[in-house]
């Protein structure tokens, strides 16, 4: 009886969960939508590179990536308050970035905050701060990371 009740707890607490297919960044907005099919079912407001116009040509031009990308794995020992990676570059970048001599950049992540800097967010989150990466608040983060599984696509467009 027992394992029976756990089963329909399970069950329960598996329907209440969003199975998230679809990541969607528009930078012009700052704003971040999970959709899950075709239906948005959060939301969020986002700090991006510090120079957020245009997609991310190389290593060390601050800015975030545009383009189709995979949420592909969970960074464990990050500065920041969890960060999940961008597959960026992907070939094309990797492409463009070698025909102007220069290199593409990586480690892009969506991440929360700063580590040991949670209690600047109100602050830091009006503004483009990261090198490229894309950041929440840190209870933000683990809402995202609890709806968006490994191997998610997340489009990013401006």
């Amino acid at each position: 009886m027992k394992l029976l009740h756990c089963f329909f707890i399970m069950l329960i607490s598996l329907d209440t969960h969003s199975v998230v297919d679809l990541v969607k960044v528009i930078k012009s907005e700052n704003r971040m939508y999970l959709y899950e099919n075709g239906r948005i079912v959060k939301e969020y407001h986002v700090a991006l590179g510090a120079n957020p116009k245009g997609h991310k040509q190389q290593e060390g031009d601050q800015k975030t990536p545009e383009g189709e990308y995979l949420l592909d794995y969970i960074k464990q020992d990050s500065s920041f308050y969890k960060a999940m990676h961008i597959s960026y570059p992907n070939k094309h970048d990797i492409q463009s970035a070698k025909s102007k001599g220069v290199p593409p950049g990586g480690f892009i992540m969506v991440h929360g905050q700063k580590n040991g800097l949670s209690w600047l967010a109100t602050i830091t989150q009006r503004f483009n701060w990261t090198d490229g990466c894309i950041a929440l608040k840190n209870n933000e983060m683990d809402e995202f990371i609890s709806l968006v599984a490994i191997g998610t696509h997340i489009k990013i467009i401006y």
